[in-house]
């Protein structure tokens, strides 16, 4: 009988759209921040574009939510529990020096402990902190009359893109690392081919395997 799949339907079509949003994000943002705010027109289409990725972000970030929460309890396979404390510094060990030797990875992924310790942090701050903030941010950049108008009295304009542009960095970072790890499998694209059938190779083998035997036991 086939495993249930590392990472469902939902979730995959939701990394792939979301990966398509962030790239857009990151591009237009980073033309945004070498041309300067001040000498952009509010009806660029390099901005609306921006706003428009923005506001599509919020959705799909909202839709994660829901699902996390709907489809199980998140805290299952992005909480902190008291041994992963212990297991951090061995993945850490791992990523700086075994892997370069040959080591075996500590940790092996299934459908019901998806996520080491440290990809748990990452992944938590990405979506728990990052995204939210940057969100926020975001909304409040809207020009949406009278907000706007509270936000200049108080001075706080600079403080918001300040955070805006630091969530910018970090994701940016969170992205050049989570594209080097994706590359980490048993082959550079298995954890890619792996989020677009929902099953790592040694997965997809194994459910196969079980079929065959499954198959034969049918047979004698």
């Amino acid at each position: 009988m086939r495993r249930p799949p590392l990472h469902p339907l939902p979730l995959r079509i939701w990394h792939w759209l979301n990966a398509a949003i962030v790239l857009a994000l990151l591009g237009t943002g980073l033309y945004l921040r070498l041309h300067g705010m001040a000498v952009i027109q509010p009806h660029d289409p390099v901005l609306l574009w921006h706003k428009g990725m923005g506001l599509a972000m919020i959705v799909t970030t909202l839709f994660w939510f829901i699902y996390a929460i709907t489809g199980g309890n998140p805290l299952h396979h992005y909480g902190i529990r008291k041994g992963d404390y212990r297991r951090m510094a061995v993945q850490a060990r791992y990523y700086l020096f075994h892997i370069f030797t040959g080591g075996e990875n500590p940790f092996r992924s299934s459908a019901a402990a998806k996520y080491n310790p440290l990809q748990k942090v990452a992944y938590t701050a990405v979506m728990f902190l990052f995204l939210p903030a940057q969100a926020v941010t975001g909304l409040l950049f809207l020009n949406i009359p009278p907000l706007r108008e509270e936000l200049l009295a108080g001075g706080l304009i600079g403080p918001l893109g300040a955070v805006h542009v630091l969530c910018y960095y970090l994701l940016l970072l969170y992205l050049i690392v989570h594209l080097y790890m994706a590359s980490l499998g048993a082959t550079v694209f298995s954890h890619t081919k792996a989020m677009i059938t929902g099953y790592e190779e040694e997965d997809a083998g194994s459910g196969q395997e079980a079929g065959v035997a499954a198959g034969k036991g049918g047979r004698a």
